[in-house]
């Protein structure tokens, strides 16, 4: 008869094994660039700096269909500020999309003529880097910010105008006459997109980050750079690419809906005002909003000045940064990431804050 070996060392056969195992296996390698390699790493995937004077951002930002120039810049940026545009004369673009605040209101909603919310609980993405995105709107339904720049203006909830009533409204006004005649040669709604869109094409913002892939090791701290690594190693660039770090691509959210987000972040607070639960997202979903013919594709975030644009995601039901990346980590990569990794991730994403570049634009 074979001899059997008895349980208990069988038992302490597993607990010698289960705690040699961190001898046994491979240490998981953390990668860590140097700042020439990290800054290689962004270049490499067109993360590039923006550009700091007005020669280099035409090479960038101009529109063949709508070229730039200093006279329709400067007739954009009136039009934008300017409350004439809406039913009530007393909102402008400005209102929903505040330069000073990183290019959006800070609402969970937008809020438009006579205080209508967005009927699909969207609150409106920043103006500022917008140009350099692939596509408007959170279902990417405008293809540049000149088409975009019609939508608000005509939305019965947001300045509630029709492009005939806009076109009598600045034929009405000798100023504009005078200056769309000089821009375009006469007064159209079509005109009217096509210069909003030339200010905003000037939108673009540079900051620490900036600074970095430009040379300056010092720019950002070690703990950015460490987030600026897991950043682009572990997933995160593979949507949020490009100058804009962001907004060149419509994607699917949540890939991963059933990781529930209270399983990994018990304590992540849910607005009690949302009422709506939709079990395809990791938050409730109030307004019921699916994304481009409702197939649950958004357009991907800019996010540069991120840190700035609270509340987050398309209905803004998470009010907070970190909460924003715990879920993008579980639902989009499929990581738990650790509260040390997620800081570092935030440090990483305020070198993205910028202030406005003066081109010195000069009509």
């Amino acid at each position: 008869m074979k001899k059997l070996i008895h349980p208990i060392t069988v038992a302490l056969f597993v607990i010698i094994f289960v705690l040699s195992l961190p001898f046994i296996l491979p240490k998981k390698q953390i990668i860590k660039y140097s700042d020439d390699e990290l800054r290689k790493a962004a270049l490499s995937t067109n993360m590039l700096a923006v550009p700091k004077t007005y020669e280099a951002l035409l090479k960038v930002i101009d529109n063949p269909e709508n070229p730039m120039s200093a006279q329709k810049i400067a007739l954009g940026r009136k039009l934008f500020f300017d409350p004439l545009l809406s039913r009530h004369k007393d909102i402008s673009c400005a209102s929903c999309h505040i330069l000073e605040e990183g290019g959006d209101d800070n609402l969970p909603t937008a809020i438009g003529d006579e205080g209508k919310a967005n009927p699909s609980h969207l609150n409106a993405p920043t103006v500022l880097n917008a140009a350099l995105a692939k596509r408007q709107f959170w279902d990417g339904n405008a293809k540049d910010v000149e088409e975009q720049a019609g939508g608000p203006i005509q939305a019965h909830f947001e300045m509630n105008m029709t492009p005939v009533e806009i076109e009598e409204r600045l034929k009405n006004t000798p100023e504009y006459v005078t200056k769309f005649e000089k821009v375009f040669d006469k007064i159209s709604f079509e005109n009217v997109r096509k210069a909003i869109g030339a200010y905003e094409r000037t939108l673009l913002t540079y900051g620490a980050y900036d600074k970095f892939l430009d040379g300056d090791n010092n720019a950002i701290n070690e703990k950015a750079k460490k987030g600026m690594t897991i950043f682009l190693t572990k997933g995160c660039k593979g949507c949020h690419t490009g100058m804009s770090v962001g907004g060149q691509s419509l994607q699917k959210f949540p890939l991963r809906p059933d990781a529930r987000i209270h399983d990994f972040r018990p304590n992540l607070e849910i607005n009690p005002d949302l009422k709506i639960i939709d079990k395809r997202f990791p938050f409730e979903n109030r307004g019921g909003f699916l994304g481009k013919d409702g197939n649950q594709i958004f357009r991907v975030p800019i996010l540069r000045n991120i840190t700035k644009t609270s509340p987050y995601f398309h209905n803004g039901s998470i009010k907070d940064i970190e909460d924003a990346v715990t879920i993008m980590g579980r639902h989009q990569l499929g990581l738990n990431f650790t509260k040390e990794e997620i800081e570092e991730i935030v440090e990483f994403l305020k070198t993205l804050e910028g202030e406005l570049v003066d081109y010195k634009i000069v009509d």
